[in-house]
């Protein structure tokens, strides 16, 4: 009786671990369906539990062809994942170069710092220290609401230029800059309530660099929305997939420039969506071939995943990534040092296929948003942080 009970355990285990593996591959903006995205290294390790359950069951009521059969399924599940993780770990050859030259060379670097700060946080001052320590030539932080902008004034005796929207609830975003800012705005893509920074920036010795900071809605979440201010349902991915799709479109517009895009994506590296907005925008991922720099939860280190990104355009190598932590966040900061490259001027060349992909999202996020009186249409309520 226990033998059977146990059979069946690794039986249930081994089909719901195969089956969470695989659902993300339905092309749906469910929510339910999309987080599975994101816990794809807990799903690898979880694995080892009915690997390990049944080589005892194999010990106990001696191996049979059945136990064969689900040490391949456990086996076919984890590479499944691994697929996904492991182009980026250092087996896997790096998108973005490492930067190569001598100490004594001249060359033109830029340091960028992005954080999701978390609202309810009011450790500004360990932030202000983390700043100062860290010294970025542009700094991101998200969450940035009226008691941040407070908390954070001191950085306006640090750096000349600021540009962003100041709001409650999670929603504001705030760009810091010591590089001169040729062009600078705040777009709200497909939501009013989710602002994005787009900011052309006069970098010395390089020329324009566009730079786009974003922040979209995470799916699951209990959005605050509507005019009546009330509670929704859980939201689905189609506004944070539209908002990722339209930020490539920009890029793709302009691809003779050099771009960096930074910001909490509420969103893995390995997600279809996040590998779709690569492809159409042509950008590069420095963590792809070094570490996978996971920076949610900071609390929880077995939970954690890589949603905070950089991206950058061929034109840009890297000197240095890393997390840094963010006393009171449940982010972790993400610091870049990159250093100016040859650009070689080739235009994105995403398929057909991807193109009518990213147009179906985007008019799913337009619909999403009509659906819940949160469309572009209606931006400007948030604080403007422009100066």
């Amino acid at each position: 009786m226990a033998a059977k009970l146990l059979l069946w355990t690794i039986r249930v285990l081994t089909l719901l671990m195969a089956v969470l593996s695989v659902l993300p591959m339905i092309p749906s903006g469910q929510w339910w369906v999309r987080l599975w995205d994101f816990p794809r290294l807990q799903l690898t390790w979880a694995l080892v539990v009915p690997l390990l359950l049944l080589a005892v069951h194999a010990i106990w009521s001696r191996p049979r062809a059945e136990h064969a059969a689900w040490v391949a399924v456990i086996l076919a599940t984890g590479g499944w994942q691994l697929s996904h993780i492991l182009p980026f770990t250092s087996v896997w050859s790096t998108e973005v170069p490492t930067a190569e030259f001598q100490p004594s060379e001249a060359r033109t670097t830029l340091k960028l710092m992005s954080a999701n700060v978390t609202y309810t946080n009011d450790r500004y001052a360990e932030l202000l220290a983390v700043v100062r320590r860290e010294d970025p030539d542009l700094l991101l932080l998200i969450e940035v609401d009226r008691a941040w902008a407070e908390g954070l004034a001191p950085l306006d005796e640090h750096y000349a230029h600021r540009v962003g929207e100041v709001r409650g609830e999670g929603l504001g975003l705030v760009l810091w800059s010591r590089i001169p800012l040729l062009e600078q705005e705040v777009k709200h893509l497909v939501s009013e309530r989710r602002p994005s920074v787009f900011a052309t920036l006069d970098a010395p010795g390089i020329g324009p660099v566009r730079y786009v900071g974003t922040h979209p809605v995470p799916p699951g979440l209990r959005d605050r929305i509507g005019r009546n201010d009330e509670k929704s349902e859980r939201r689905d991915s189609r506004v944070r997939d539209a908002e990722l799709m339209l930020i490539a479109r920009h890029v793709q517009r302009d691809a003779d420039h050099r771009w960096i895009v930074t910001g909490d994506f509420n969103d893995v590296a390995w997600s279809d969506a996040t590998r779709l907005f690569a492809d159409l925008s042509d950008l590069k991922d420095p963590r792809r071939g070094r570490r996978l720099l996971s920076t949610y939860h900071a609390q929880w280190p077995l939970w954690r995943y890589p949603i905070d990104h950089l991206f950058v355009s061929d034109g840009f190598h890297l000197i240095d990534l890393d997390r840094v932590r963010v006393l009171g966040s449940d982010h972790f900061a993400v610091t870049a040092t990159l250093a100016v490259a040859k650009k070689d001027q080739a235009k994105p060349e995403a398929s057909a296929e991807e193109e009518e992909q990213a147009e179906e999202m985007v008019e799913e996020g337009a619909e999403d948003a009509a659906e819940h009186d949160v469309s572009s249409s209606q931006a400007g309520q948030g604080e403007s942080g422009e100066r």
